[in-house]
């Protein structure tokens, strides 16, 4: 019979045993290898049915077996040691605690750096910021978490930091993430918990999470939708001081409520808060706002977004409230979906007696926003009628105008779409500062948006980058993890060897037994599948592919020529197999059919044993994956790749890469490293010659350089030269692709500088800022270069330029009634290209001179060296300037010489 309710009763341990419960409830122990081998020693059968969730595992724990532990001296003096261990990581001062007062206000600005290579220190010995107990009366901290910090952090560094995200790929335990967005974000909460960052993550609970996948008879995808019970997850709900469970409103078009409870997760010492709309007080429809990750149609995926980002401000500041948690001083969008964050903060300040410009100023200095992708279509972008709808008289944000949501985020500019509401141009608009995730997405993004900024080129559009990193704890192999980097360096080759082999076999098994699994669920019967003990083999090139299925991440380029695949899989001296794992979008039918496709190659009986197709790629799976392949295949269609963190997470257990030159590996290949697949790029070629083209360089790096190299054995018996590059992976690229490192990044060119503007940004100085924004923009359409004029010095016979001459400009400018103190007039100056283009361009502020002539213009002169030889050209420009901003293109006004000007700009060749 079928129960008419469902509801978890929880354990109640032995005194003894209480500290359990904290260690379950703080998911430092999906990282921490000693705690989670304390739980494993609980019950190990139990543990492994749990599928290594602690919380899962102490609910079926028998009550016969916790007394027998309650007696146990030796596990009670391991278990009191892992709390002991918990509560140092929780209190104790880490990297961010030993920033000094001079540090916070002297870091690097936006275009500063900290070390690639991760070498800032990762804890320190001043005191931490002191734990308090300013908790108001009633309010309890949920259990593994830290104490709120009572005092403020350091001078120029931000008391707390949100982050907002969609999706958070935490542990499997609580699946809620759908691909490398999510492990990002979970990696990112995880590395800032390490180093002590006051970060907040914010994000929704989807009761059905992403889809769980299986495989039909003849290979096509099918998607099951479990459900997921809050209660059996490592999660608290937030609650009142008088026990209600806390409750976000919201206002829907028409007026009906929406309503939403608040999860909390304890990321080691990072809170992080999930809203859920499965609620008894909202109706059917508004219940299942959060059912999944990225289900439904566009006003499903808007009420979402509307949750995430004005629900989640919501949050936090009942979050803040109850637990005496400092107020986040930035705001940190991790794509674009959670834009709405920053309308909800303008709603607040307009409560508080600020205008919407003052208001949109003081929102903008605090926000950080990350675009995570390079490609216009993976952008949500909303009807504008469907927004306008939600955000009218009778919705959401009071006091702000509907025709003010909508001038945030429509394609107002050339080339966008105008009835288009795009939520990561939103995102720009009301963030001051912005990043992409690679040195190459950094570039791509810039040219992507640069219609926001007309008139300047796309290198100079405000979207910096910061690269990437990965959680070492999270994705390192145990056995990795307990050598440490630094020993890989004296590890004689063939006790490294012998590691990788002990990598590879574990995965051998791990397949197996997936790959039963899947073809029972197929419909095979035991007497079919025999023949999947002999599915690979531990001594045999293993090359792994495990990824999202969207058509640019190209799963099927391998199968371009299959006769020669086979050829390279089934090799009499220099064999290799491939394990391949990934999930098409439930809507996407064409990566539904390229999985079809790979998984009927690799069902042939002449190539099963060294080709095989996993189903249900996660955490769990990947975690397998990364330590046991050799090298890890990425083959996107260049430059559609914004970094591509599978390959780190390879690297960080001696996996060498094998890439096209995309993400990531675009900066920090190196032949020491692995492979760089050949592209063919340019506009002349079309996709299916480009296709074959880098499949055949595909196969020819297998067939000539790779495999070769793996089987190339020295008198030893081993592959010294292989074994030279795993060390050199390990030693020299491992601690580049480091979270650890992302995160001091994002701290000190980002957080650092946004919490120092947000701070200079009183309702004073807003409101200031934003009437001069309003005057500059009145007054620019009258702004104009008249005449410019150059002199050689020292003269040159024939006017020609020589490397160590100077040109002295002289430039007339009218600036419609605007002060010199409004704007900087500029030359600007480098090689050209055969378009007269300016490429690597100086910028050389020109100073005023007298006052206003007869006619209005204003005379502003400078000199211009020629500092190198070869085609040079120059131009002038004027540009608003104010302290306040964060660069000189934020408003996206120039001023650049037009048709009328009597003299134009000139180009010397020499």
């Amino acid at each position: 019979m079928k129960a008419i309710r469902r509801f978890s009763v929880r354990p109640v341990l032995p005194e003894p045993l209480r500290p359990l419960h904290r260690l379950a409830r703080n998911l430092r122990w999906s990282w921490h290898p000693e705690t989670r081998e304390l739980f494993e020693s609980v019950d190990p059968e139990g543990w492994r049915e749990s599928g290594g969730d602690p919380v899962r595992l102490l609910g079926t724990v028998p009550v016969s077996r916790l007394a027998d532990l309650a007696e146990d001296r030796s596990f009670l003096r391991r278990l009191t040691a892992a709390a002991d261990d918990l509560h140092d990581y929780l209190t104790g001062p880490r990297w961010y605690q030993g920033r000094t007062a001079a540090e916070g206000r002297a870091g690097p600005g936006p275009g500063g750096a900290v070390p690639s290579d991760g070498s800032a220190p990762s804890g320190a010995s001043v005191p931490s910021v002191p734990p308090g107990a300013s908790v108001p009366p009633g309010a309890s901290v949920p259990p593994g978490a830290p104490v709120p910090p009572g005092a403020p952090a350091p001078s120029g560094l931000p008391a707390a930091i949100a982050y907002f995200s969609p999706e958070f790929g935490i542990t499997a335990a609580l699946p809620q993430y759908s691909g490398g967005l999510g492990i990002l974000a979970g990696d990112h909460l995880k590395a800032a918990s390490d180093l002590g960052v006051p970060l907040m993550g914010v994000g929704l609970l989807y009761r059905h999470g992403y889809f769980r996948q299986s495989l039909s008879r003849e290979g096509w995808q099918q998607e099951h939708y479990p459900v997921l019970d809050p209660n059996e997850l490592p999660l608290t709900q937030l609650s009142e001081a008088d026990g209600r469970p806390v409750r976000i409103p919201l206002t829907l078009p028409g007026g009906r409520p929406l309503h939403a409870r608040v999860w909390h997760a304890q990321v080691g010492r990072v809170p992080l808060l999930l809203l859920d709309s499965d609620v008894e007080e909202n109706g059917h429809g508004e219940r299942d706002v959060t059912d999944r990750l990225y289900g439904g149609g566009s006003e499903h995926r808007l009420l979402q977004e509307m949750l995430l980002g004005i629900g989640g401000v919501r949050a936090v500041r009942a979050y803040c409230g109850l637990t005496g948690h400092p107020d986040p001083e930035v705001f940190h969008t991790n794509e674009g979906h959670a834009g709405f964050q920053g309308l909800e903060r303008i709603r607040e300040l307009i409560a508080d007696g600020a205008d919407f410009g003052a208001a949109h100023e003081a929102v903008r200095a605090g926000t950080v926003f990350t675009t995570h992708t390079p490609v216009p279509a993976g952008i949500d972008r909303f009807d504008r009628e469907l927004v306008a709808r939600h955000f009218g008289d009778d919705a959401e944000l009071p006091g702000i105008e509907v025709e003010r949501v909508l001038a945030l985020g429509m394609e107002s500019y050339p080339g966008g779409e105008p009835n288009l509401f795009n939520m990561a141009v939103m995102g720009l608009r009301l963030a001051q500062r912005a990043n992409g995730v690679s040195t190459l997405h950094g570039r791509v993004s810039r040219e992507m948006f640069a219609g926001l900024w007309p008139g300047f080129d796309p290198e100079e559009v405000p979207i910096t980058s910061i690269t990437n990193g990965v959680h070492a704890p999270t994705w390192t192999a145990p056995e990795v993890t307990r050598l440490g980097a630094r020993q890989f360096g004296h590890l004689p080759d063939a006790e490294l060897w012998e590691l990788r082999r002990a990598l590879r076999k574990r995965l051998v098994a791990e397949v197996r037994q997936r790959l039963y699994d899947s073809w029972r669920q197929r419909g095979a019967g035991t007497a079919e599948l025999g023949w999947i003990d002999g599915v690979l083999d531990p001594d045999v090139l293993t090359i792994g592919f495990a990824r999202r299925v969207p058509s640019y991440k190209r799963l099927t380029l391998m199968l371009r020529d299959p006769d020669r695949l086979m050829e390279l899989l089934l090799h009499p001296e220099r064999p290799i197999q491939i394990v391949v794992a990934g999930k098409a979008h439930p809507a996407d039918d064409g990566g539904k059919r390229l999985v079809q496709e790979l998984v009927r190659f690799a069902d042939d009986p002449r190539v099963r044993h060294r080709l095989v197709f996993l189903p249900d790629y996660g955490m769990g799976m990947a975690q397998q994956l990364y330590p046991g392949c050799d090298v890890w295949l990425n083959n996107p269609l260049r430059p559609l790749e914004a970094c591509g963190t599978s390959g780190m997470k390879a690297a960080l257990n001696g996996c060498l890469n094998l890439s096209v030159l995309d993400g990531w590996w675009d900066e920090w290949y190196e032949p020491d490293f692995g492979w760089a697949i050949p592209t063919a790029d340019g506009d002349a070629i079309d996709d299916t010659r480009r296709d074959d083209l880098e499949a055949t360089a595909l196969y020819d790096l297998l067939e000539r350089r790779i495999a070769p190299r793996f089987y190339d054995r020295g008198p030893d018996g081993l592959p010294g030269r292989w074994i030279d590059m795993v060390r050199r992976t390990l030693t020299t690229l491992g601690p580049k692709v480091l979270a650890g490192r992302m995160v001091r990044e994002y701290v000190e060119r980002l957080y650092a500088p946004a919490a120092r503007s947000h701070r200079a940004l009183d309702p004073v100085a807003a409101a200031e800022l934003a009437t001069w924004k309003s005057r500059i923009r009145d007054a620019w359409p009258g702004v104009t270069v008249d005449h410019v004029e150059a002199q050689l010095t020292p003269p040159a016979p024939g006017g020609a330029a020589e490397l160590g001459s100077t040109l002295s400009l002289r430039v007339r400018v009218r600036l419609a009634g605007l002060d010199p103190a409004d704007v900087e007039v500029q030359a600007v100056a480098g090689r050209v290209d055969d378009t007269d283009r300016i490429t690597h361009a100086t910028h050389v502020p020109l100073k005023p001179t007298t006052g206003p002539d007869p006619e209005g213009r204003r005379l502003y002169e400078g000199p211009l060296a020629l500092d190198r030889t070869g085609p040079f050209g120059y131009t002038v420009r004027i540009l608003p300037t104010h302290h306040l901003l964060a660069s000189a293109p934020e408003l996206g006004l120039t001023a650049l010489p037009g048709d009328s000007m009597t003299e134009a700009a000139g180009v010397l060749m020499r």
